[in-house]
């Protein structure tokens, strides 16, 4: 386990996230080489896997799914996000502060 790595970018930040779609639940699974892990139902078709991951992010950080954006990685389980209107620290209470 180490510490998520989180990137400022004037109001917004970015991170790394690990995606496994067709889990047996949605849960943030904790973080990997600066990578956060999340584990998906939703099956990496048509879009249906990175749309819950907007879902999901959105939900825990508090902010609208227009905040959340895909700016790398659209079609790769490694993927790049983008969250408007959080910090890091909050960023980092995704992983229970780690």
């Amino acid at each position: 386990m180490s510490d998520l790595t989180v990137v400022p970018r004037g109001s917004a930040v970015r991170f790394s996230v690990r995606v496994q779609p067709r889990a047996a639940r949605t849960a943030i699974e904790g973080v990997h080489a600066g990578t956060l892990k999340v584990r998906l139902t939703a099956p990496p078709v048509d879009g249906a896997a990175n749309e819950a991951l907007v879902e999901l992010l959105a939900d825990r950080l508090g902010v609208p799914k227009r905040a959340v954006v895909i700016v790398g990685g659209a079609s790769a389980r490694t993927k790049v996000v983008e969250v408007d209107g959080v910090d890091v620290a909050r960023v980092r209470l995704l992983t229970g502060g780690r």
